[in-house]
């Protein structure tokens, strides 16, 4: 988790910088945020060489949110991921949203063997910890 800690600081360290010709600073017209997984579906083993479309699903928090990117940290066969979405500001006209829920997928191809662990980024707890929907998938030959 230490490295999408560092990954965010990153982006928005990059995303803070002004290139106005006046020196006006336009911090805060956008920046990144990871979204919680609401429900993921995958089959329950995979066929070693084979490609998988997960499917999963997360609640659209504003009308400002847009996906970007999975950001995703790869060890080895255990998977750590995130949705991120760009937010746009845009001058305070942005309206909560209650339950629109998008649905999206991805590729996975089954490139080694053994078990697979993929963590899917759920948000935090109230002790300020990462909470993941765990799945752990078999691989057949």
């Amino acid at each position: 988790m230490k490295k999408l800690a560092f990954v965010l600081i990153i982006t928005l360290s990059f995303l803070s910088c002004s290139i106005d010709d006046n020196g006006a600073n336009n911090v805060g017209d956008f920046y990144s945020e990871y979204i919680p997984f609401e429900s993921v579906s995958m089959p329950q083993e995979f066929m070693f060489g084979e490609s998988y479309v997960i499917e999963y699903t997360y609640f659209r928090p504003s009308t400002c949110h847009t996906f970007s990117d999975l950001f995703s940290d790869v060890n080895n066969n255990t998977w750590t991921i995130a949705i991120s979405n760009i937010v746009s500001v845009n001058n305070g006209q942005c309206m909560n949203l209650q339950d629109e829920l998008v649905t999206r997928t991805f590729t996975f191809i089954v490139n080694g063997t053994g078990p697979y662990l993929f963590r899917f980024w759920q948000g935090k707890d109230s002790n300020g910890e990462d909470i993941y929907l765990e799945l752990e998938r078999t691989v057949v030959q």
